[in-house]
């Protein structure tokens, strides 16, 4: 019999245009200039991957599965690290609004992990939203 896969998911609603938003996050370099800025504190490309090493010291590689411009879908896999499984993904959905409403999705294995996992993508969430909003902010007091 086939063990579940632990499956994590985490939403937000974000002040900034859903194309704002995609732009920062298929930026696929510049995590931690565009997108989750104190979160992710260097990024660095190699190949279809990237090196990130986060706020609290943690560093992954994270393969570029797929950049899916009509979805405005991402797709990741951390291929090494503590995982024996990771494959994560985030969308880009206009809410009500006209606002961002961004969805992130991980499955990881060993399930152990889900509790970290989820905790990070919190962590990760609230630094989006600031990178992002105070993005717009900026913009919008340079125009």
């Amino acid at each position: 019999m086939m063990r579940p896969v632990a499956s994590i998911y985490k939403d937000i609603r974000i002040d900034v245009s859903p194309d704002d938003a995609w732009d920062a996050l298929r930026d696929f370099g510049a995590l931690d200039k565009r997108l989750a800025s104190g979160f992710a504190i260097e990024t660095r490309l190699d190949g279809d991957d990237r090196i990130v090493k986060f706020f609290n010291g943690a560093v992954v590689r994270e393969r570029l599965v797929s950049v899916d411009d009509d979805a405005r879908r991402l797709v990741w896999s951390i291929v090494d690290g503590p995982y024996t499984h990771h494959n994560g993904s985030a969308q880009i959905f206009c809410d009500c609004d006209r606002r961002t409403w961004f969805i992130w999705v991980a499955d990881v294995l060993p399930d152990e992990l889900a509790p970290r996992t989820a905790e990070m993508m919190e962590r990760g969430l609230e630094a989006i939203k600031h990178t992002l909003e105070s993005a717009a902010r900026g913009s919008q007091a340079a125009a």
